[in-house]
This record gives C-alpha cells, sequence and structure tokens, in this order.
C-alpha cells in the first residue's frame, strides 16, 4: 500500500515539475531557429524541383528572385540593421508588416514564405511536402509556442502573397507561348542539332527588370558582323572555335563540362533520343553563394540577403543578356562551321537553343560574383563541389571572380560561342551587378558571423 502511495505522489510530483518548465522566450526560440542550414535546405529543395521541372535558365532565375525575395522581406525585422526593399526594385512596395507588441519566429516566417513561392511557381509541388513536414517540426522543437508559431506561419503567407501578387505583374504570363521567327538570312540564327529546338524564351527582354532601369541599360557593342572572308575578324572568331574545339586539352574538357550547366540536354542512340536533366546556370551560382556562405559561417540574416542580391544580378543578367541575343541574332558557331569549313565537326557541349551573342554564362556569372564578392568579400579561396552527384567534378578556385572568369571561357572550350561574346558578356555582367549592389544595397558594413 505505502509503494502505491509513494508511486501516486511520485507521478503527481513530475507532473508538477512537468507543468513548471520553463517555456522559451522569443530571444531563445529565435536564436535557434535562426540556423541558416534551414533556409539553406529549402534553397536546395527547391534547387531539386527546378531540375526536375526542367525550367529554362532564365525562368528558373526569376523563380529564386521570388522566393528569395520572400524570404528575405520576412526576415528583415528579424534583424533592424536590414531594411526592405520596398522601393529599391521597380515598382516593389514594401508589404506586411508583424503586428506590433505581438512575439514571431521570423526565422520561421522567413523560410515559409520562401517556401510558399516556391510552391506557387513550380509544378512538382508534391516534392515538398514530406521536406516542409519535417522542416517545421524543427520549429516547434525550438520551443516556440503554439501561438507563436501560427502567427509567423500567418506572417510568412501574407508577405509571400504581397511578392506573387507582384510576380503576376512583371509579364511573364503575356510572353508565354511567342515563337522567334527564323529568317535563315546569311549570319542569323537557325535552330542547332540533335533536337532543332525553337529558341528559348525570344521575349525574355519584356519582362520587367528588377533593379535596372530599362533592358537595354547595359547594351553591349555590336558583334562582328558575319563575313567568312579569309582575315575578317568574324572568319578570325569562327576559326578559334574550331581550333580550340580539335585540340581540347583534358583540363579544358573537364573546365567545359564542369559548367555545362544545360537544363536540358538531348541524348541521340540510333533512333532514340531522350534527355537528360541538369542544374541550370542560375542554380549553380545560388548554389556557390550558399558553399562560400558555409565557409564564411555567415548568420542567417547575411546569408538569405546574399541569396536575394544574386538571384537579381542572375534575372536582371538574362533580361539584359537575352535582349541582345535576340537583336543581334548571330548564328552558332557550330551552324557555320559545319556549312563553311567542316560538316563533320561538333561541339564539345550541345549548343542551346537560342542565339549566340553575347554568352549568357559571361553574362550571369560575372554579374553574380560581383554582388558575392561585394557582399562577402574578395580573394575567397572555395572548392565547388556543387554538381559532383551529376557527374561534373569537383573545381577550387581562388575567388568568386575566378570561377565567372572560367565560367565564361569554358563556352568557348565547349564550341558554343566567339571570344568576343566571352569578353562582352563578362563587361555587361559586371556593369549589372555593379548596379545591383549600388541600388538595392541593404546590408550593414560588418557582415555577421554565427
Amino acid at each position: 500500500m505505502k509503494s502505491f502511495v509513494y508511486w501516486i505522489s511520485f507521478s503527481v510530483l513530475l507532473a508538477v515539475l512537468a507543468g513548471c518548465k520553463k517555456e522559451a522566450t522569443p530571444a531563445e526560440y529565435n536564436a535557434k531557429a535562426a540556423d541558416p542550414e534551414r533556409y539553406n535546405s529549402a534553397l536546395n529543395k527547391l534547387t531539386e524541383v527546378v531540375i526536375h521541372d526542367i525550367f529554362s535558365p532564365p525562368v528558373a532565375s526569376r523563380i529564386y528572385a521570388y522566393a528569395n525575395l520572400a524570404g528575405y522581406e520576412a526576415l528583415t525585422p528579424f534583424d533592424p540593421s536590414y531594411q526592405s526593399l520596398g522601393g529599391k526594385l521597380k515598382r516593389f512596395q514594401a508589404g506586411p508588416q508583424p503586428e506590433a507588441g505581438q512575439a514571431y519566429c521570423f526565422p520561421l516566417a522567413s523560410t515559409h514564405a520562401f517556401m510558399t513561392v516556391a510552391r506557387a511557381l513550380t509544378f512538382s509541388v508534391d516534392f515538398y511536402d514530406e521536406f516542409e513536414k519535417t522542416l517545421y517540426e524543427q520549429y516547434k522543437q525550438d520551443g516556440v509556442p503554439d501561438d507563436v508559431y501560427d502567427r509567423s506561419m500567418a506572417y510568412g503567407e501574407a508577405v509571400a502573397k504581397h511578392v506573387l501578387d507582384y510576380a503576376a505583374k512583371d509579364n511573364y504570363k503575356q510572353t508565354r507561348g511567342f515563337k522567334h521567327t527564323v529568317t535563315n538570312a546569311e549570319g542569323t540564327w537557325v535552330p542547332t542539332p540533335p533536337a532543332y529546338m525553337d529558341a528559348a524564351e525570344p521575349q525574355w527582354n519584356k519582362l520587367r527588370c528588377w533593379v535596372m532601369d530599362t533592358c537595354v541599360q547595359f547594351m553591349p557593342p555590336r558583334p562582328f558582323p558575319y563575313n567568312m572572308a579569309e582575315g575578317s575578324k568574324y572568319r578570325q572568331e569562327v576559326d578559334e572555335v574550331y581550333r580550340t574545339g580539335k585540340n581540347l586539352s583534358k583540363e579544358q574538357e573537364a573546365i567545359a563540362y564542369f559548367w555545362d550547366d544545360n537544363a536540358f540536354v538531348m541524348n541521340v542512340a540510333g533512333h532514340v533520343m531522350y534527355a537528360s536533366k541538369k542544374m541550370t546556370p542560375g542554380g549553380h551560382w545560388m548554389a556557390i553563394a550558399q558553399t562560400v556562405g558555409r565557409q564564411k559561417k555567415l548568420a542567417m540574416m547575411p546569408m538569405v540577403e546574399a541569396y536575394a542580391l544574386t538571384a537579381f544580378a542572375l534575372t536582371d543578367g538574362f533580361i539584359s543578356c537575352w535582349d541582345e541575343k535576340y537583336r543581334s541574332n548571330t548564328v552558332r558557331p557550330e551552324t557555320v562551321i559545319n556549312k563553311v569549313i567542316d560538316p563533320k565537326w561538333t561541339p564539345f557541349l550541345q549548343t542551346p537553343p537560342f542565339p549566340e551573342y553575347p554568352s549568357g554564362h559571361s553574362v550571369i556569372s560575372t554579374a553574380a560574383a560581383t554582388v558575392l564578392t561585394n557582399l562577402i568579400g574578395d580573394n575567397i579561396a572555395f572548392t565547388d563541389s556543387t554538381e559532383y552527384k551529376y557527374g561534373h567534378g569537383v573545381r577550387s578556385f581562388k575567388s568568386f571572380l575566378d570561377a565567372a572568369n572560367e565560367a565564361s571561357v569554358s563556352r568557348l572550350y565547349g564550341g558554343i560561342h566567339y571570344r568576343s561574346a566571352l569578353v562582352n558578356g563578362q563587361k555587361e555582367g559586371g556593369e549589372v551587378g555593379k548596379w545591383i549592389i549600388q541600388k538595392a544595397a541593404t546590408r550593414r558594413k560588418t557582415v555577421a558571423t554565427r
């Protein structure tokens, strides 16, 4: 009988102690929730879906930009030294604000805002289900009270809705379904082997810019006019691509393949054609931002900011680049070489389906590298294993710009761009990146670390 009484007393004591357990304070659960790896995992899940859904490089950049804009905006109340991008992006106004006097878990709101936009702009949303269930459970384990959890989720959704309303007015839907007219005029772009696909996103310059004033703000110099006469500037460029392609070293092949980033490669085996899915150039640079952010132990706020501003550099870079591509409408090296020099020559990489000038890799890589250099620092050595799981190996670089330079020249090694498309594309991208930093500067001078 006594043991029974003792057992009851002990059970009551445990219940009392459990009831007296100290509830986590907002500072405590926000500190736990501000683990940048949670946001990193959300970005990686989005990249997985972008690859699965085979979004073109320009479209993928748009998805990254809106998702990270939402993530950034929902997180700014967490750190008063950061501010909304309202009024700094084209026709974007500051959105919903947290309710005064109420507690929030802003890292949770930020990640939820990101995921809400990611779901809205991609197709394979079932890929997110189990991931989000596990992700949000972590915040509950941090000790976030139920009312704070619900309030934070609602705030994240409100920010996401504000961003999606902004996205709905960027002219994206109005550019769907347009096709580029192939004229077959000498020196102009025509579809290339093996799939002879239509030109991708011929109306991309009609999208609202993010930070640039207009799509022509950083227009590059005119490409060399088509002229296959011996000694002409154009012929010299064609000959360089041909010679380089026929004499690639193993290192040049490795560089070209590492930076391929072709979202939709068509493989031909006899009479069978099948596609391989790969990361987009924009996805590659978002992953580079993550790699160096981890290396430098960036806190969540500067990490999310780096993602957002890098994504804006990518999107404006694609708008600027695609504007020129369809203005100059330059024929690809493969077409010219097969017609005039060597009908059996093939480039090391598969030629992407859009005009040649300027090089998209050169523009967006330099734009992204310029932004990341400003935000995180110059001469930061890093190893990029972004696409190791896709069979593209691992490479090391001295800095962001060193990586951008290699990404640019990889297109010559791949046999898909002329030299001037690389040089002028890099200049264009550098100007885009500088403009992003100048007009959308949001960070404090000292980058926080965790």
